[in-house]
């Protein structure tokens, strides 16, 4: 992801506060106890999420569980804080060392590491979270992967539902 697109998504989240987050329009999509998890999430994640939702929906794709994914994809980042700055510090770790942005992030969320175990974990910790509150096992599988880098072009229904879902996170 360029610069330009990083520094657009850094002023949409300092901005989050100022717009108005259609929670509504994922209550339709989401069970109770979903719904509940999607808004213990901040702001700004929430509106990503709608924008993630709404990017499917334009794609085509209508399966319920890739909405379901669409508007949790991110819900591990609840576990514990994320910051701004910490979000721009992971990014470029990521883009200029990615062999320690890996490392860092595979241990535990404490201290000066926990921005990376955050960025690199939230996956798998969201997908816990969704199986816990019911969530179908597709959306489940669809949010551990969400990050997952395809190496062959999708073959199956569940690969090519993931691949919508990351394009249309990659552009939002």
């Amino acid at each position: 992801m360029s610069a330009r697109y990083r520094l657009q998504q850094g002023l949409r989240a300092l901005g989050a506060w100022l717009r108005p987050v259609e929670d509504a329009e994922a209550a339709q999509y989401l069970t109770p106890d979903l719904f509940a998890l999607y808004c213990q999430m901040r702001r700004s994640e929430r509106q990503h999420s709608l924008r993630v939702l709404r990017g499917v929906l334009q794609a085509g794709y209508t399966h319920p569980d890739v909405l379901v994914a669409a508007l949790l994809h991110d819900v591990g980042k609840i576990r514990t804080r994320f910051w701004l700055w910490e979000k721009v510090l992971v990014v470029l770790v990521k883009a200029f060392f990615p062999a320690l942005y890996w490392r860092w992030g595979s241990g535990l969320a404490q201290s000066w590491r926990r921005p990376f175990a955050v960025s690199v974990q939230h996956p798998a910790w969201g997908a816990e979270m969704v199986a816990a509150a019911g969530g179908p096992p597709l959306a489940v599988e669809l949010i551990r992967r969400h990050q997952e880098a395809l190496i062959a072009p999708p073959q199956t229904e569940t690969d090519r539902l993931l691949c919508a879902l990351q394009i249309v996170d990659n552009q939002n």
